[in-house]
């Protein structure tokens, strides 16, 4: 009876998907006489080493969408609908449905001719494409067998270059024949084209594109193999002119023009800072990107466009003389840089709702930016804040309000500040630099708290590698407990029944003085991301030096204050499968630890690890699960002891797009947390090898998802399978004792999970 009771409210949902999937197979009364619904197509290869699912771009006619690859949906819908489309029900459903996908044989065809292509294209040039059919009543299932055959090898590559200076300038960097036979394939020689064409790009030809570069190729060798020869012709400016040397390029003259009368609002060492392109270099096609990424940073510009205009002959020849260049093929072009300015100064005002003590409250935020506040497009950002609620149910306090105010300040500098560093690297770099200070004032009925901090900090991009880095040069938080209530001391501080450490830890005065690095890498439907953070090991060496006081518990104190040792490690993971343009799998994978040592046995309250939520292990709310086996206080959640210091989460999705901006997900979660130490009160949290994997939870459960593209809305429910927090066997495995009121939780977010 619990099975049943618990899982009524999927019965309705199972009986509509049921009743669509039985009127899709049944749709017949859409299928004209003599024609055919494509209910499959399927790709299959002769060879191991073609992957028939990468071809399938190629087929130009598919059957009906499926929901998570399995459900036809959409037809179902579709097929609902009655012949009568004067009737809005008809009409709402066809919209909503998807047509039947009716079989075309001329759409076949052409789907094996570009089959074939696209396996020559691979270096199978004797491929060929069977097309098989199999009709059961109306439906039809279309199978495209592909016979690719033994690649064609390239056993010679030669160059032939008729521009001498070309010749010259490509010398070093022309791939030879010493490297192994490798398999004769389109996309490789259209490769070698963009490449010589870059490098050429940046060696002052900037006329020169890679249609004057082409190939020819003799089979005559064997069978199968074949010499291929790269012709890099010369330069023809139009079809009646002769062939002449491909001209090159050097800047005369760069010009910063201001794109409106108000002029300039840059200095105009900034312009040339972030100007690349150089009086007296050669052209290159790599600086000019730079040159526009690097403006494109500036807050204080809106837009920038670059013009080259190419010097008159004779005048060319005057300057190349000045320069010491008489070669015939020498040419000189003027840039011209037009920057547009943003506008500098924004405030904004925004309200909010807020829930940070347990209950509604309201919240205003005051915003000031600054996008060029040293004419060098530094931005300055002021933030200003204050939040106000009504705490209810509190008892024994005096006060029962909650209040918070807080001011955040941040300069950025879009350049990379650091003494000892050349102004050439400066140029050259990426980075941005990061100055920023806080305060935050919390009173609660409980205790007053304020937190100060500030950070020092950098940012740089590696486009060609697809990286982010981060680096926190120092970052330094100050918590002060001015004021504590006796009624929390006596109940939770200096009770000695109630008496927790990491509790009280997170209720004293202290330092928090760290470095931090963190690594991002994001290319083709994957994302890796690394973060190293160490604490205290500065002032640890400070105390090594000046012998800095013990506290009462032991501790090193600077000002009579303990601060924070730890090193922290985080690691996370995601791949994304996709099957088709509706349907994908997400894989991911997160691994946290961080070791407090020297000064300190606890973590800070922040750096510690909790589960559950919308972003991790959905069959739990947020700081609901762990560590490990532990219950939490009489079975009740616990925001304190339900925390950490290491961290794992598993995650797969199976992602599928319904109809307009909806779309759904099925998932399966796994995780926990755990403490290193074997702390008083979290009994069964501590980490042992032995036992980790017997504490991981399970859950699974559905999701749906408003997709707008520039934001997500994110509504999941996770159902608990296996909870390592159980005092039976019915509650270890709940997968099959499931119980819709203890077991199951709603999650509402913003944006993807992982």
């Amino acid at each position: 009876m619990l099975f049943s009771k618990s899982y009524r409210f999927l019965t309705p949902l199972f009986i509509v998907m049921t009743t669509l999937v039985i009127i899709a197979c049944s749709s017949d009364k859409f299928v004209p006489d003599g024609q055919y619904l494509l209910d499959k197509v399927e790709l299959r290869s002769d060879r191991k080493d073609v992957n028939s699912s990468l071809l399938m771009q190629y087929v130009r006619q598919k059957g009906n969408s499926r929901w998570f690859s399995l459900f036809k949906i959409p037809l179902g819908t579709y097929a609902m609908a009655g012949q009568d489309t004067t009737k809005w029900i008809n009409r709402t459903l066809r919209r909503m449905g998807e047509e039947p996908v009716l079989y075309d044989s001329v759409q076949a065809r052409l789907s094996a001719e570009d089959l074939t292509v696209a396996m020559q294209n691979m270096g199978y040039m004797n491929a060929t494409v069977d097309v098989d059919k199999k009709v059961k009543g109306k439906k039809l299932t279309l199978n495209y067998q592909l016979h690719p055959g033994d690649p064609y090898i390239i056993d010679q590559f030669n160059y032939d270059i008729e521009d001498s200076i070309i010749g010259k300038v490509l010398a070093s960097h022309l791939n030879t024949d010493t490297k192994p036979p490798r398999q004769f394939t389109v996309t490789s020689l259209d490769d070698e084209r963009k490449r010589l064409t870059h490098i050429l790009n940046d060696s002052g030809f900037y006329r020169f594109h890679k249609d004057f570069i082409y190939y020819t190729a003799d089979s005559t060798q064997g069978k199968q193999h074949v010499n291929v020869t790269l012709h890099l012709m010369k330069y023809v400016e139009h079809s009646e002119a002769e062939p002449t040397l491909h001209p090159r390029y050097i800047i005369n003259n760069v010009n910063f023009i201001p794109a409106d009368s108000t002029g300039f609002h840059l200095r105009k060492s900034v312009l040339e800072d972030n100007t690349l392109i150089e009086k007296g270099k050669y052209f290159s096609a790599t600086d000019l990107q730079k040159t526009y990424n690097n403006f494109s940073r500036l807050g204080a510009v809106r837009y920038t466009n670059i013009n080259f205009r190419e010097l008159p002959r004779y005048d060319s020849l005057v300057i190349g003389k000045s320069f010491g260049y008489t070669t015939s093929s020498t040419h000189y072009l003027d840039a011209d840089i037009q920057v547009s300015n943003n506008k500098p100064n924004t405030i904004s005002f925004q309200p909010e709702g807020t829930n940070t003590a347990g209950d509604l409250g309201a919240a205003a935020v005051l915003s000031y930016q600054n996008r060029n506040l040293f004419r060098g497009s530094e931005h300055l950002s002021l933030e200003f804040r204050a939040a106000f609620e009504a705490i209810k149910g509190l008892e024994g306090y005096k006060n029962s309000d909650y209040e918070e105010y807080s001011v955040q300040a941040h300069l950025q500098f879009p350049r990379f500040l650091a003494p000892f560093v050349s102004k050439n690297f400066k140029r050259k770099s990426s980075a941005t630099s990061e100055v920023s200070v806080g305060w935050n004032l919390q009173n609660r009925p409980e205790f007053h708290r304020r937190v100060f901090s500030s950070a020092w900090k950098y940012h740089w991009l590696d486009p060609n590698r697809h990286l982010t880095y981060d680096f926190d040069l120092l970052n330094l938080s100050y918590v002060y407990m001015p004021w504590i209530s006796e009624t929390f001391k006596h109940d939770y501080l200096d009770n000695a029944t109630t008496r927790n450490a990491i509790l009280r830890y997170n209720y004293q005065d202290l330092f928090i003085l760290r470095t931090g690095f963190g690594l991002n890498y994001s290319w083709a439907n994957q994302a890796f991301r690394a973060k190293v953070e160490l604490a205290g090991n500065v002032l640890n060496g400070l105390s090594g030096i000046f012998n800095f006081k013990k506290n009462s518990e032991g501790k090193r104190t600077l000002f009579n204050i303990a601060y924070a040792q730890y090193a922290k490690f985080d690691f996370d993971y995601t791949k994304v499968l996709r099957f088709d343009e509706r349907n994908a799998l997400a894989l991911h994978g997160g691994f946290g630890i961080a070791i407090p040592y020297g000064n300190s046995t606890v973590l800070p309250f922040e750096k510690r690890y909790f589960s559950g939520g919308a972003n991790s292990v959905r069959g739990w709310s947020v700081r609901e699960l762990g560590p490990g086996k532990f219950k939490g206080v009489d079975g009740r959640i616990d925001f304190i002891n339900q925390t950490g210091d290491m961290k794992l989460d598993l995650n797969a999705e199976y992602r599928t797009h319904l109809f307009w901006k909806l779309d759904a997900a099925a998932f399966i979660d796994a995780g926990n947390i755990w403490t290193l130490r074997d702390y008083e009160d979290q009994p069964g949290g501590q980490f042992r090898f032995k036992d980790f994997y017997n504490q991981i939870a399970v859950a699974y459960g559905l999701g749906l998802r408003l997709n707008f593209d520039y934001f997500i809305l994110r509504f999941d429910g996770g159902m608990k399978a296996i909870n390592p927090a159980y005092t039976s066997a019915e509650e270890h495995y709940v997968l099959w004792h499931p119980n819709l009121k203890r077991d199951f939780t709603f999650h509402f977010a913003v944006g993807l999970p992982f």
